[in-house]
């Protein structure tokens, strides 16, 4: 009886579990799509700040937002207050490009998105590079870097976007979108 019991019960488990991974079987609607996106059920980390905010320069210069009361600092960038973090910034391409990423939707390195260690999926985050002054607006899809010394990593375009072709690392600094 012992013997029986010792095979029976791990089968049992077995069953129940497989039972349990199964999908629910159904007719799948036409044109519906086999792969859906999850739905992010969190809001943002960073509150977004309101539109009008900031004004577009007309003139289309590298200096391209200024705030409101046409407040700059001395060198026409942006001061640091409000910088959630600072440190090195990574891209990843080619080799990760239609890969799953940990959000659950597949990386396209020509989109704007970025891997971060702990901000939540779809939180928007503005990227300041320090060597070149100019920012882009990633959505957070992924996590990593997972590498210590980097606090985030970048899809090809955003680092492209930034004037960084050719490097490997660059200092950033992450803002508030």
């Amino acid at each position: 009886m012992k013997r029986c019991a010792r095979f029976f019960a791990p089968s049992l488990l077995m069953a129940v579990l497989a039972g349990c991974a199964t999908p629910l079987a159904g007719p799948v609607p036409a044109g519906a799509a086999t792969d859906p996106l999850p739905v992010v059920p969190h809001g943002p980390a960073i509150p977004p700040t309101r539109n009008g905010d900031t004004l577009a320069d007309p003139t289309g210069s590298a200096a391209a937002e200024r705030s409101v009361d046409g407040a700059r600092s001395p060198d026409g960038s942006r001061d640091s207050a409000g910088v959630l973090e600072k440190g090195l910034a990574s891209w990843y391409g080619s080799k990760f490009h239609g890969r799953r990423t940990a959000s659950g939707e597949r990386y396209d390195r020509h989109a704007m998105t970025a891997a971060h260690r702990t901000l939540p999926f779809g939180t928007r985050v503005r990227v300041r590079s320090v060597v070149t002054g100019k920012e882009v607006v990633v959505r957070i899809n992924d996590r990593g870097p997972f590498k210590r010394s980097r606090v985030i990593d970048l899809s090809q375009a955003a680092f492209n976007a930034l004037g960084l072709q050719g490097r490997g690392v660059t200092q950033v600094e992450l803002l508030p979108e």
